[in-house]
């Protein structure tokens, strides 16, 4: 791959990453919480469009570095991977929280809603992988419903919580979503620090990008693997670390909302991964391998929503199983696809 970085400089690079993401990360799980509190839009809101959004900074940057570049399996498998391992981080953050079943502590209409619409949303690039030929120029027409779904999803969000139809059962575990951080700081420095941390998140992922892109040159590795496993897990750092870090405050639907909410985000970058790859169609581009990814992804996304529903109460509940063994499957699969 020409004019891509080196395997050490690529590796230090990631390396540099993860601690720049980790300061990050945590300082925007505070802020974002303590923004719930001051504007009154709950933790799951906050954590589904602020957080969710901001922390996706990264792998938007890394989608696009890898789109520009003409890798469409490297551009593809970063959106994808990225909602596959931060659904895995659920899981993580279940080791964290020992009360109670994450799943079951953070339930809220909200995070069921997203996690419905997520597997709605990663269902359309199956049409499109099926229809390589149907495209608006160089765009297939998908990618440009995926932003129309997905803006009419937060106008779903917004009607379900100001006219709730339905809600979870309160427990013992069951934790507030209105109960957030209070805050001394004046609001508009809540927001010129979440802007900051922003801007540091999106600056990481180009870097993110070009190192990605230099391992997969260094070392032969198939880029849409390397993209969905070693830069995802890089990118998707910001996600797993405001998670842990609204666990330990005690923020569950915040961290909880942050993952699905920024997992619905990400497949905004498939939208994005095929206007800047501008060779044609970024599915018919990618192979066979990325459409195991997706519908990999998409299993999974289905198995943390019935995991909402299901709402086990002690330790970790079944998806904190079934959703590391599904990503370690799809990974392998993907391999020999």
């Amino acid at each position: 791959m020409t004019g891509s970085w080196g395997l050490w400089p690529s590796l230090i690079a990631l390396t540099g990453s993860i601690g720049v993401l980790w300061v990050a990360g945590t300082r925007l799980a505070y802020t974002a919480d303590e923004l719930a509190g001051r504007t009154g839009m709950g933790r799951a809101i906050a954590g589904a469009v602020f957080l969710g959004a901001v922390t996706s900074l990264t792998g938007i940057i890394t989608t696009i570095t890898g789109a520009v570049a003409g890798d469409a399996g490297f551009a593809l498998a970063n959106p994808v991977g990225g909602v596959a391992i931060q659904t895995v981080w659920l899981a993580v953050a279940d080791l964290v929280y020992r009360r109670a079943n994450l799943e079951h502590a953070a339930a809220s209409l909200e995070n069921l809603g997203q996690s419905l619409t997520l597997v709605a949303l990663l269902t359309l690039p199956v049409i499109a992988y099926a229809t390589p030929a149907l495209s608006w120029g160089w765009i297939h027409p998908v990618s440009l419903l995926i932003p129309v779904i997905y803006v009419y999803s937060l106008l779903l969000l917004r009607r379900m919580r100001s006219d709730e139809m339905w809600r979870p059962r309160r427990t013992s575990q069951t934790v507030d979503d209105d109960d957030t951080t209070s805050s001394h700081r004046s609001l508009r420095r809540l927001w010129v620090t979440f802007a900051v941390l922003a801007v540091i998140t999106a600056g990481t992922g180009w870097v993110i990008g070009q190192a990605g892109l230099g391992v997969a040159a260094a070392t032969g590795w198939p880029s849409d693997i390397t993209g969905f496993t070693v830069t995802t897990a890089v990118s998707s750092l910001p996600e797993l670390i405001t998670l842990i870090a609204a666990v330990r405050m005690g923020a569950l639907t915040l961290g909880v909302g942050n993952i699905i909410g920024g997992n619905v985000f990400d497949t905004l970058m498939i939208s994005i991964a095929d206007v800047f790859y501008t060779e044609g169609t970024i599915y018919a581009a990618a192979g066979p391998s990325s459409l195991v990814l997706l519908a990999g992804t998409a299993f999974m996304s289905a198995v943390l929503a019935v995991g909402l529903l299901a709402r086990e109460k002690k330790g970790i509940g079944f998806e904190g199983f079934a959703i590391p063994t599904v990503y370690l499957a799809t990974i392998a699969l993907a391999i020999t696809a």
